[in-house]
């Protein structure tokens, strides 16, 4: 048996893992990148880029169907899928030939192929061990099912993605992130869409605001949702599906998307034979992201917490820099940005208001919360929609909230105010660029501020 010597051998090469290795090799040290498919991982390949090149179509095709209303005659005649998917696919190998040169231009060596955890320091893939100083654990998440059997018109994303059909009616198991951006690609692309939602609220841990504001949206939309039902079962034919819920009722469609979250991909990886402490599959690491095992870190979705692709990245930068001894400032949770890329798009970083009245007493907290309705850019683009400020009382601001066209954009100035615990008072005298949904923002911090400008009071 072969074995070679690094400083980092990363175990996975999604957003994570390939941050660490970029990393740690710009810091200097050796390192091994084992994958056993794509250099990206689900991000790249099956989750983020993919989705948002169909969320783009999807808006394209709307602008289209609406081109009256702004002087624009136009006609939608059809979506046709196939160069839907042709196009998706470009974006996906231009980023990852782009990847694979810049893992190639930092000598990272690329290791393809299964890899399995067999030591402390050491990982084996076909024979072939890889010893590391360090060891970092990225091995991914893949889509939950709920023990539904996948197949034919039932589906998770990975299959939905690769569809070059468009359904007449579909039923999406799920109103989560997944979930709600799939309903919005397909009702834009004109399926009759019904979401099943057990919780209460779509988009369920989004502050309840802009759950309820996405639920008016949708209902405007004609996306139907069926929130508090609990899935019973499915059956499918050569004509569609099936499904039944918990209540005695059931719901007819063309296929099935089961969108109920993403689970992490640790089985059969030797984790739980090298003692990694392990709670339903997910690796339990203390807040420098080391799990307590040897020299032995854990990053990405295998991490309990925000299943983000961004949140795996910086973690991997974090664990490289911890790894080279740099003692970088332990990752926040509540700090991370959150998108959900449906129409309108939802934005949050920070504590709901929920969670900072929990935190802080009722009258420990102050709201602010501005509509789209008076800023010129939105009017222009017809989108309603607000952003919503949770602060301190004589204190930073804690959250930040957001529903609209292209709100995600605003995300940035959201985690700095968030994450450099801003006072509203000190964001009130900067200048927001007109005309632009950023002074939306800004007049959200005047608002908390106690100076709102654009409102009858």
């Amino acid at each position: 048996m072969s074995e070679t010597v690094f400083d980092i051998v990363i175990l996975g090469g999604g957003s994570g893992g390939y941050a660490a290795a970029l990393r740690g090799a710009q810091l200097g040290m050796k390192v091994a990148l084992i994958e056993a498919d794509k250099v990206g991982g689900t991000c790249l390949h099956k989750g983020c880029i993919p989705t948002k090149a169909l969320l783009h179509a999807a808006e394209v095709a709307d602008l289209t169907r609406e081109s009256e209303q702004y002087g624009v005659n136009a006609t939608l005649e059809g979506i046709d899928m196939v160069k839907v998917n042709a196009y998706k696919d470009q974006v996906i190998s231009r980023l990852h030939k782009g990847l694979q040169g810049l893992v190639g231009h930092h000598n990272i060596t690329y290791v393809a192929g299964w890899g399995t955890l067999v030591a402390p320091d050491a990982v084996e893939v076909d024979g072939t061990r890889y010893q590391g100083r360090a060891v970092v654990l990225a091995s991914g998440s893949f889509a939950r099912t709920l023990g539904i059997d996948i197949g034919g018109r039932v589906m998770t994303s990975d299959q939905a993605l690769q569809m070059d059909w468009i359904p007449s009616r579909a039923i999406v198991l799920g109103g989560g992130v997944i979930g709600v951006e799939f309903a919005s690609v397909w009702r834009s692309f004109g399926v009759d869409v019904t979401i099943v939602e057990a919780l209460p609220h779509l988009v369920p841990n989004e502050d309840e605001a802009l759950s309820k504001a996405l639920e008016r949206a949708f209902r405007k939309r004609k996306i139907a949702f069926k929130l508090g039902a609990r899935f019973a079962g499915v059956q499918q034919d050569d004509n569609g599906v099936v499904v039944s819920l918990e209540d005695g009722s059931t719901l007819s469609a063309d296929v099935l998307l089961v969108a109920v979250g993403r689970g992490p991909a640790t089985k059969d990886l030797g984790y739980e034979a090298q003692g990694i402490p392990m709670d339903r599959g997910f690796v339990l690491t203390n807040e420098r992201l080391h799990t307590g095992v040897g020299n032995i870190y854990a990053v990405g979705d295998i991490v309990p917490g925000l299943q983000l692709a961004h949140r795996g990245f910086q973690q991997g930068i974090f664990v490289a820099e911890e790894i080279a001894g740099l003692q970088p400032a332990a990752i926040v949770e509540s700090g991370i940005p959150r998108v959900t890329y449906c129409d309108p798009e939802v934005a949050s970083v920070g504590l709901t208001e929920a969670q900072a009245r929990e935190k802080y007493g009722d009258d420990g907290v102050r709201v602010s919360e501005v509509n789209l309705a008076a800023n010129g850019k939105s009017g222009i683009l017809k989108t309603a929609g607000f952003i919503k400020l949770v602060g301190q009382k004589d204190g930073p601001i804690v959250g930040v909230h957001m529903i609209g066209a292209r709100l995600g954009e605003q995300i940035g100035e959201a985690q700095l105010l968030v994450n450099w615990e801003a006072w509203p008072e000190d964001v009130a005298p900067l200048i927001h660029a007109h005309p632009t949904q950023n002074e939306a923002m800004g007049e959200a911090a005047l608002a908390l501020a106690g100076k709102p400008l654009h409102a009858h009071n």
